[in-house]
């Protein structure tokens, strides 16, 4: 467990560059609501590996997925040192958040934050998100840049219940809404069992 992890971890430090489409004037992606279950207090185990608690000896039910991307602004230019947060359900559509039980996977941490590099690159290791009474399978996301802030949620493409999703839903222009929309899909060398899914988003400059 502890190489898996440090594997991770180097795998961080090691990111290659992903292509991004950096035009002129890209969309600022949509914000979203906080939601209720953003954590009252930030756990002690909050780095960027979701699928392990620290002191734990289990690892997190569901598809492991690496969420990755780039953090840029509308003129196109990367955002160096932005803090990002992510949270959401376990695998039993269950957050680890006093008011909503405290989760159900106690190998799941449900909250993970990280810092952009240089290049404005980030990355977390997750589950895919599932769904629960009411909501299509998401992420929240929290980017913090400075005075910038963007407050968003991150849903799977080819998922039924997206066009039954009350806040999805309320996203009229569809190139906004699609752009929450994304794959989650096997890696293409094979290498692993673990599910790849690019995320770039877009604070407004």
């Amino acid at each position: 467990m502890i190489l898996k992890r440090r594997k991770f971890l180097s795998h961080l430090t090691g990111l290659a560059l992903y292509s991004v489409a950096q035009s002129l004037h890209a969309r600022v992606t949509p914000p979203q609501s906080l939601g209720p279950f953003y954590p009252l207090k930030i756990p002690l185990d909050s780095n960027a590996d979701l699928t392990f608690v620290e002191g734990s000896d289990g690892v997190a039910t569901g598809d492991v997925a690496n969420l990755f991307g780039r953090v840029m602004d509308s003129n196109g230019v990367v955002i160096p040192n932005a803090q990002i947060e992510i949270w959401q359900c376990d695998a039993f559509g269950a957050y680890h958040h006093p008011h909503a039980g405290g989760g159900i996977d106690p190998f799941f941490q449900g909250y993970g934050a990280t810092t952009s590099d240089a290049q404005g690159r980030y990355r977390f290791r997750t589950i895919k998100p599932v769904t629960y009474p009411g909501r299509a399978p998401h992420i929240h996301m929290k980017i913090t840049a400075g005075a910038r802030k963007l407050v968003t949620q991150i849903y799977v493409r080819g998922e039924p219940a997206n066009d039954r999703d009350f806040l999805l839903g309320a996203i009229k222009n569809s190139e906004a809404r699609n752009s929450l929309i994304i794959p989650f899909e096997r890696n293409s060398s094979g290498a692993s069992d673990e599910l790849d899914a690019v995320f770039n988003p877009v604070l407004k400059a």
